[in-house]
């Protein structure tokens, strides 16, 4: 399992990108990723001030073309 996540830029919030962290989930659940995805989601968004998380989730790594 992977976390896909959709980011914009506070100074711009029209400005989006999706982005894939790359911490891996392999062993994870659907349900262990969504848990374990949320401290790992706030340690990202503490060392990147200027964005915020738009929206986020977990795919296996064979969805990852599909969009966010």
């Amino acid at each position: 399992m992977l976390v896909l996540m959709t980011i914009c830029l506070l100074s711009a919030p029209q400005s989006c990108r999706e982005e894939r962290l790359t911490f891996s989930y392999e062993d994870a659940s659907y349900m262990g990723c969504l848990v374990h995805a949320q401290s790992t989601l706030a340690e990202w968004q503490q060392s990147h001030p200027a964005w915020r998380i738009n929206r986020w989730r977990c795919v296996p790594r064979n969805a990852v073309d599909v969009p966010i």
